[in-house]
């Protein structure tokens, strides 16, 4: 299965995709976290990417979606895979097209923005090795401690209520057009906002009728 997750920031398409990546035994493709690794690795399209960090601009979607390509010509990509945090954009959705991306559904989680920023306010990262918890969907064994490596959870500044009020405004007009984008091809699959981490699930596998 090769799957696209979509929802606003603090849908909770990270914890899902770490489910299904799992039960599907897939991976799940962070545009983040294979940025960094092309960077550190000085892949021809990682020193590209770099090149523009370094001269304090945004990385172009070619060089992005050329990253993702790199990333996706692995063997453990072959069964499929997941891919969260891309496309943002609908260029950067054509874009995938373009250079041959395959897609077989696009898993939007539709949450209201209130309840994100409550769920939100709730999150602790850890500053070592970036794991998250929630104090109520999700804590950790113990309070302010993470359960992986014992590092100190702290508040991302990306989870005040005023950064993550904006993130949705951009999410709103960025990325939600996507939703469109993926119908119009058949596509498109919602999940309504379940009560618990594990009702998410239970409401994906539904609709991707796994």
């Amino acid at each position: 299965m090769r799957l696209i997750l979509l929802g606003a920031p603090g849908a909770g398409k990270g914890t899902q995709a770490e489910i299904l990546s799992r039960e599907l035994e897939i991976p799940t493709i962070s545009t983040g976290n294979i940025l960094r690794a092309a960077i550190k690795n000085g892949t021809k399209v990682g020193l590209e990417a770099k090149a523009f960090i370094e001269a304090g601009k945004l990385v172009p979607d070619a060089v992005i979606i050329g990253i993702i390509q790199e990333r996706l010509s692995e063997p453990d990509c072959a069964k499929g895979y997941i891919l969260d945090g891309v496309p943002r954009t609908i260029p950067q959705a054509e874009a995938m097209e373009e250079m041959g991306i395959a897609v077989d559904c696009a898993l939007s989680i539709e949450v209201e923005d209130q309840v994100i920023v409550e769920r939100m306010a709730g999150r602790r990262t850890c500053k070592d090795c970036s794991t998250t918890f929630h104090i109520v969907n999700n804590p950790p064994k113990a309070e302010g401690v993470c359960d992986n490596c014992g590092g100190e959870l702290t508040i991302r500044k990306d989870d005040a209520p005023e950064t993550v009020r904006a993130r949705l405004e951009t999410y709103h007009r960025e990325t939600e057009p996507l939703k469109a984008f993926y119908e119009a091809r058949g596509k498109l699959r919602t999940v309504d906002n379940q009560p618990s981490i594990e009702e998410t699930t239970a409401a994906i596998r539904r609709a991707l009728e796994i």
